[in-house]
């Protein structure tokens, strides 16, 4: 209707009522579409989704990206759970959630580069995202630690066109991590250097523990190595104390856990938001010369 303003109070009152709780139901995205989210109020319309993600507007033009799914989201004040419309015939979608499209050659690499912190770091990031690295032309390299990023970042010299993406371990205030991506941003790089992270010690702690079989990561001394001291309080290797677990145990638990993973869905969504916004970084130089690659 005319004059209706989109956003409220309709948008999210609508259709409520007191003391009834209606049953969520399946509602496929599309453009436009009005939503609510529950846990936080925010409240845009839909202009787009990928990788698991949907991305809404509110009335002064700001983005934010949210899970597909289920997540309190509210349409005309009722309870939804966004999906991806279903397509005519056979749809295949990679491990983060993108439309897969036909098969191709690989594509030219871009200037730009990611650097991922850990050899489990960059398994996992190739597992889920992988295919669409390929498809867009980005190279992942994989960095030692955070002591040779300085040396790294000098070496590729960023500039339009060679944006650096780094993903790192526990990004939280007065670590290590933060004081050299401080460093890196202090030496004048930053419009084209974006480091970025998750907030835990280790990256398998990104993945549900669910998925694992357990409720929860076990907690583990600071002056223990995390990835020991978890598999000891864990039980694996079986009857293994702390001090008698070494690197080959821990290369055998990696990848037991890591063919359990298959999807976006089994990893934290903070640390997907944090690898999608990586990608949309290093990508975002390229965007005319993707376009014209387009099937």
């Amino acid at each position: 209707m005319a004059g209706q303003d989109r956003y409220g109070p309709d948008a999210s009152l609508g259709g409520r009522r007191r003391g009834s709780r209606p049953k969520t139901v399946d509602l496929p995205l599309e453009p436009g579409l009005v939503v609510e989210v529950g846990p936080d109020g925010y409240c845009g319309e839909v202009v787009g989704w990928e990788n698991g993600l949907v991305v809404l507007e509110d009335r002064a033009g700001r983005r934010r990206a949210f899970p597909v799914g289920e997540y309190g989201y509210l349409v005309e004040g009722r309870p939804v759970a966004l999906r991806i419309p279903l397509r005519r015939g056979p749809t295949r979608y990679t491990a983060s959630g993108s439309l897969a499209g036909p098969r191709e050659d690989a594509r030219r690499a871009l200037g730009s580069r990611i650097y991922v912190e850990g050899r489990h770091d960059a398994e996992l990031v190739e597992k889920i995202w992988g295919a669409d690295l390929r498809h867009v032309g980005v190279v992942v390299e994989y960095m030692g630690g955070m002591d040779d990023l300085l040396g790294i970042v000098a070496e590729f010299r960023p500039a339009e066109g060679r944006r650096l993406g780094v993903l790192v371990d526990h990004l939280v205030a007065d670590t290590k991590e933060s004081r050299v991506a401080a460093q890196v941003r202090d030496a004048g790089h930053g419009d084209y250097v974006m480091i970025t992270g998750h907030r835990f010690i280790d990256i398998w702690q990104t993945i549900d523990p669910r998925l694992l079989g357990f409720t929860a990561w076990p907690q583990v001394p600071r002056d223990q190595d995390w990835k020991k001291g978890a598999l000891a309080r864990l039980g694996v290797p079986r009857g293994k104390r702390y001090e008698q677990i070494d690197q080959a145990d821990v290369g055998r638990a990696w990848q037991q856990m890591l063919r359990r993973v298959s999807t976006y869905k089994d990893l934290d969504i903070d640390f997907v938001r944090e690898v999608e916004k990586l990608i949309d970084f290093v990508t975002q130089d390229h965007l005319d010369e993707l376009d014209r690659a387009a099937p």
